[in-house]
C-alpha cells in the first residue's frame, strides 16, 4: 500500500502520499488512517495509495537558484565585457590607429567641435576660429577658412588636428576601468583597495624632498611643513577598509601631495640621489585616479584646510598633465573651498586669533594666491569665465612678497624668504583685468573707441608693471636672437613668457575693431599698431624660449607648450595678412625652425600619450608653415602679374 521510495541517483525522488487517491482526487482532507482512511471507510470503498509524487532537484540554471549564484554570474559577465571593450579601445586608440585617425578627411562624426565658450581668434577684423580646449590648436570657421584660402590659394588641413577626443584622455579613462575591474575580480583578497594609501616610505621619501627644494616651497607653496605632519599622521591611524566621515580629506591630501610633487624636476632629482632599494615607484595616472574615488566623500564634508590643499594640488597635477578639462573641474571646486574658509580674505582684516588658527590662515592664503594665477591664466587659455572675481577678493599682496619676488628664485642656496607662487601675482592681477575689459561677454559689445581706450590702459598697466621689476629680471618689450640674458633660468623663462602674453592678448583684441573692414584712416592707424604690438610680442616669445632652451627643465611640455603655439598662430596671421611685408620672410623662417625647437625642448621624457600629441602639434606647425609659404607666393605672383 506503501510505494517503497527510489533512491537511484538516475530517478527522481519519490514521497509518501498525504491523502489516499480517493481524497486526493476528491481534494478533500484525509486522515491517512490505516488500514482504510476514514473517508473510504465510510464510503466503504478501496482506499489505495498508488499514486508516485515526484519532487525535482533544484536545478543550479533554474530561475530560482540562489540570488548569491546568480548574482556572481552576473557580475562575471559584465566583468568579461568590460574586459572585452578595454581590449578593443586599447587597439582602437593605440598611437597608430590614432595617427591613422587624424590624417583622414574630418567628418562631424569625428571632429570635435568648439565649445561656446572657447577663446575665439580674431586677426584683422575678421573671426577666424575658436582654440580647443583638449589640443591648443584652432577650429577654422567658414570665414577662417575661406580668408585662409583667399590668401593662400589652398584648402586648409588645419581643422583634422582636432579629433573628438584628445589622446591623453582614452588613457586616463582606461586607468579608471582597470581600476574599477580590479576591485570586482579582487574583492575577495583586497589587493586592489581604491581607499588605500600609498606606501607610507614612498610618501616620506618625497617629503622630505620637498622639505628639502626651498626652489619647490618658494613655487609651489602647496603646503605647510608642520601642519602636513599632522595631516600624514592622521590619514595613516585610520583604517583602510572603513572611511568614516571627516576622513577623507586628510587622505586624499596625502594621494594628491604625492601625485603632484612626484613629478617636480627638482624633487625627483633629490628622490634618485637618495633613492633606495625600498622606494617605490609612483603611477602617477593610478593615484590620480584614486584620488577621483575620494572626491565623493571629501564634498560630502565640512571644508577643511586638507580638502583646499589636495584639490589644489590635483589641479596642478592635471595643468602639467595637459588635461584641461579636469584641472577646469578641480579649479572651480579648490576655488570654492578656499571662500568657504576665509581664503580670498586678507588675515590682517581677522579678530584676534591664536598662534595656530593663524598659521592655518597663512598656509589657506597660499592655497587662494594659487587657486588666483591658475584661476586667471586658464581664463585666457580656454575662454571659460574665472571662476574668482576680483570684487569679491582682498587682493593684498603678502607680507614681505614685493621684497622677495625678484630674488633669485632658482637658487636652492638662497634662503626662504617665502613663496613667490607660479606666476607673478601683480601680473595676475592684469591678466584678469585684461579678461574682463577685452574678452567678457559683456565687453564685446564695445565700440572701437572703448576697445582701444580699455587696450591703452591695460597696456600702461602692463608697463607699469615692467618698470617695477629690478633691471635684473626686467623683461624687455622685444628679444631677439641677437639680444643675450645673463641671468636666465627658469623663473625668469615663466616671468618672460607671461609678459609676453600679456602684451600679445591686450594688443590682439584689436582684431575685433570694425575699422578693418570699414577703412577709416584715423582709426586704423591705432588698431593697427596694436596689432603690430601683438606680433612683435610673439615673435620675442619665440626667440627668447630658442634662447633659454639650455635652462628648461625636462618634464614641463604641458606647462610651457601653450606659449610658443599661442605665438606661432598670431605670426601665421599676420603672415597671411601682409605677405608682402619685409618681415614675412623672416617670420616664415621662425615657422620653419619652430617645430626644431620645440622637438628639443620638450620631446625629452615624453610619454607614449605625449608623444603622439607631440607629433599632432609638430603636424600642425607645418601645415602652418606650407599655408604661409604659399600664401607669400602668391602675394608676389599677383603682383609680378599686376606689374606686367
Amino acid at each position: 500500500m506503501y510505494p517503497a521510495s527510489n533512491t537511484s541517483d538516475d530517478q527522481p525522488r519519490t514521497r509518501t502520499a498525504r491523502a489516499c487517491d480517493s481524497c486526493y482526487k476528491r481534494k478533500i482532507k484525509c486522515d491517512a488512517a490505516l488500514p482504510q482512511c476514514n473517508w473510504c471507510s465510510h464510503h466503504n470503498i478501496s482506499c489505495t495509495f498508488d499514486r508516485v509524487v515526484q519532487r525535482k532537484r533544484k536545478n543550479v540554471n533554474d530561475e530560482g537558484r540562489p540570488k548569491v549564484s546568480r548574482l556572481s554570474e552576473r557580475i562575471s559577465r559584465i566583468e568579461q565585457l568590460l574586459a572585452e571593450n578595454l581590449m578593443a579601445d586599447q587597439i582602437s586608440d593605440s598611437p597608430q590607429s590614432y595617427e591613422a585617425n587624424t590624417t583622414a578627411t574630418n567628418s562631424p562624426s569625428n571632429t570635435q567641435f568648439p565649445d561656446p565658450s572657447s577663446v575665439r581668434v580674431h586677426f584683422a577684423g575678421k573671426e577666424l576660429g575658436a582654440i580647443s580646449l583638449l589640443t591648443g590648436t584652432p577650429f577654422l570657421f567658414p570665414e577662417g577658412q575661406e580668408w585662409i584660402k583667399a590668401r593662400t590659394g589652398q584648402h586648409s588641413a588645419i581643422d583634422k588636428f582636432n579629433p573628438a577626443r584628445a589622446p591623453w584622455e582614452k588613457e586616463r579613462g582606461q586607468t579608471f576601468n582597470t581600476v574599477l575591474m580590479n576591485m570586482s575580480m579582487n574583492a575577495n583578497t583586497n589587493t586592489c583597495n581604491p581607499y588605500e594609501l600609498p606606501d607610507w616610505r614612498t610618501v616620506q621619501v618625497y617629503f622630505h624632498a620637498y622639505k628639502s627644494s626651498r626652489v619647490m616651497q618658494r613655487i609651489f607653496p602647496i603646503i605647510d611643513l608642520d601642519l602636513f605632519e599632522e595631516t600624514l599622521n592622521k590619514a595613516y591611524s585610520q583604517s583602510t577598509s572603513i572611511l568614516k566621515y571627516g576622513q577623507a580629506s586628510a587622505k586624499v591630501c596625502v594621494i594628491a601631495f604625492l601625485t603632484f610633487v612626484s613629478r617636480l624636476p627638482p624633487v625627483k632629482a633629490i628622490v634618485n640621489a637618495t633613492a633606495t632599494t625600498t622606494t617605490i615607484p609612483v603611477d602617477h595616472d593610478l593615484l590620480g585616479t584614486k584620488a577621483q574615488f575620494f572626491m565623493p566623500q571629501v564634498l560630502q564634508e565640512s571644508a577643511s584646510l586638507d580638502a583646499a590643499q589636495a584639490i589644489t594640488m590635483l589641479t596642478l597635477f592635471e595643468l602639467s598633465s595637459g588635461n584641461m578639462r579636469a584641472t577646469n573641474y578641480y579649479a572651480a571646486i579648490a576655488a570654492r573651498l578656499v571662500f568657504m574658509l576665509g581664503g580670498n580674505l586678507f588675515s590682517g582684516h581677522a579678530t584676534a586669533r591664536d598662534a595656530r588658527s593663524q598659521q592655518k590662515h597663512a598656509q589657506l592664503r597660499n592655497v587662494f594666491w594659487i587657486c588666483y594665477t591658475i584661476d586667471k591664466d586658464l581664463a585666457l587659455r580656454t575662454g571659460q569665465p574665472p571662476t574668482i572675481t576680483d570684487e569679491n577678493c582682498e587682493l593684498t599682496l603678502p607680507p614681505g612678497y614685493l621684497d622677495r619676488a625678484f630674488l633669485d628664485v632658482d637658487d636652492e642656496e638662497a634662503p626662504w624668504c617665502g613663496a613667490v607662487f607660479p606666476f607673478d601675482l601683480r601680473l595676475s592681477m592684469i591678466k584678469a583685468r585684461a579678461h574682463r575689459e577685452l574678452y567678457s561677454i559683456s565687453c564685446l559689445q564695445k565700440s572701437d573707441a572703448e576697445l582701444l581706450k580699455s587696450i591703452r590702459e591695460l597696456d600702461d598697466a602692463l608697463e607699469e608693471w615692467r618698470l617695477s621689476v629690478p633691471p635684473k629680471w626686467r623683461p624687455t618689450m622685444s628679444f631677439s636672437s641677437e639680444t643675450s640674458d645673463p641671468n636666465m633660468g627658469m623663473n625668469t623663462v615663466m616671468l618672460r613668457l607671461n609678459y609676453h602674453l600679456c602684451m600679445t592678448i591686450i594688443h590682439q583684441a584689436s582684431g575685433r575693431c570694425k575699422a578693418w573692414g570699414q577703412g577709416q584712416s584715423g582709426m586704423m592707424d591705432g588698431v593697427s599698431s596694436s596689432m603690430a604690438l601683438s606680433v612683435e610680442a610673439s615673435r620675442s616669445s619665440l626667440c627668447y624660449l630658442e634662447a633659454a632652451e639650455h635652462v628648461v627643465v625636462d618634464g614641463v611640455f604641458w606647462t610651457l607648450i601653450f606659449y610658443p603655439m599661442s605665438a606661432l598662430l598670431t605670426i601665421f596671421c599676420n603672415i597671411l595678412q601682409n605677405p608682402l611685408d619685409p618681415h614675412s620672410r623672416e617670420d616664415l623662417g621662425r615657422l620653419n625652425i619652430a617645430t626644431v625647437m620645440i622637438e628639443r625642448i620638450f620631446s625629452r621624457k615624453l610619454h607614449e600619450s605625449e608623444l603622439v600629441h607631440f607629433k599632432m602639434v609638430a603636424d600642425f606647425i607645418v601645415e602652418l608653415k606650407r599655408l604661409a609659404e604659399c600664401a607669400i607666393d602668391k602675394a608676389w605672383a599677383e603682383q609680378r602679374a599686376a606689374s606686367h
